[in-house]
């Protein structure tokens, strides 16, 4: 009792999720699992080939590996309840529970915006200084930029968590659809950074040289544009009052579709991933023949002490 009125505690929500479209729900299901697997192994075979190949420790795929294992927390913390709900009749999650999902998810997001950031001054010292680009991104201030990451996205997911959690949930505990905060800070800085690149392509004079530093940038930018037009998207659309059913798929896009898309967007034109690909294969094949050359030894052995 509060005021004179009655509060009645809510202690779960009810998920909506794809109900309505029970038809498709099986299709559904099996697209979501074989993304969510493709978004695993893509990142995950991702991050296992920069930790192996020496020559991909730079700082940019520094940032790339932890980008990487942020995609996969990020996606984590919602498929595997969405995929579980497809098989329950009523599609609740706790309070708690709720309350867990959105701070992982929200810390896994805001840390790749600031991420996203950190890439984008990497690659604007590339460009702009490629002469001091080794001083001025040190492994220290690589290191510094990913904890940054981590840290800004944990502080913030935490203090809006704290400040949710103060809040009656008395109300429709209905959810249609969830909406992505977003750092303007983060996204000024990278559209600074970018700007300063394209006035520093827009100085080189050979068009084979403008072409060679557009391409050092083109991936992150493409990553960095898909994340943010979907996110301001799906935010802006939920806040018109557009079709909730449209919001749902769009709101698919940025959490599941583009950290799969992400390790596929940096790797598929990347001429160092394809060359460390190339030597990957090489020295499994020198494995290879070291395990056969070794079992054929043993059993040369193995005949030799025990003739017929």
């Amino acid at each position: 009792m509060t005021q004179g009125g009655n509060i009645t505690a809510i202690t779960h929500f009810l998920l909506l999720g794809f109900s309505d479209f029970p038809r498709i729900r099986a299709v559904l299901f099996v697209v979501f699992l074989l993304v969510y697997i493709l978004t695993l192994i893509w990142n995950l075979f991702l991050i296992i080939l920069i930790r192996m190949d020496f020559h991909l420790h730079t700082p940019m795929y520094f940032f790339l590996h932890n980008l990487s294992f942020i995609d996969i927390c990020y996606v984590t913390s919602t498929v595997p309840k969405m995929l579980s709900n497809f098989f329950q009749e009523q599609q609740t999650i706790t309070l708690v529970g709720c309350a867990v999902q959105y701070f992982i998810f929200s810390t896994m997001g805001l840390s790749e915006s600031c991420l996203m950031t950190a890439m984008a001054y990497d690659r604007y010292a590339a460009i702009c200084n490629p002469l001091l680009y080794s001083s001025i991104m040190s492994p220290t201030l690589c290191v510094q930029m990913v904890l940054g990451s981590y840290m800004a996205g944990f502080s913030g997911s935490i203090s809006q968590l704290c400040a949710m959690l103060q809040l009656q949930f008395c109300g429709p505990n209905v959810i249609n659809h969830f909406f992505l905060i977003f750092g303007i800070i983060n996204v000024s800085i990278i559209m600074i950074s970018y700007g300063c690149i394209v006035i520093s392509i827009m100085k080189i004079t050979s068009a084979k040289g403008r072409s060679k530093a557009f391409n050092t940038c083109a991936s992150h930018l493409t990553a960095v544009t898909l994340f943010y037009s979907s996110s301001i998207f799906v935010y802006l659309s939920s806040s018109s009052g557009g079709s909730s059913s449209f919001d749902r798929f769009a709101s698919v896009f940025y959490t599941v579709v583009i950290p799969m898309l992400n390790p596929l967007i940096y790797s598929l034109r990347n001429k160092e991933i394809k060359d460390a690909l190339k030597r990957l294969q090489k020295k499994e094949k020198v494995l290879l023949r070291s395990q056969i050359m070794r079992f054929l030894t043993y059993l040369s052995y193995q005949n030799h002490l025990n003739p017929q």
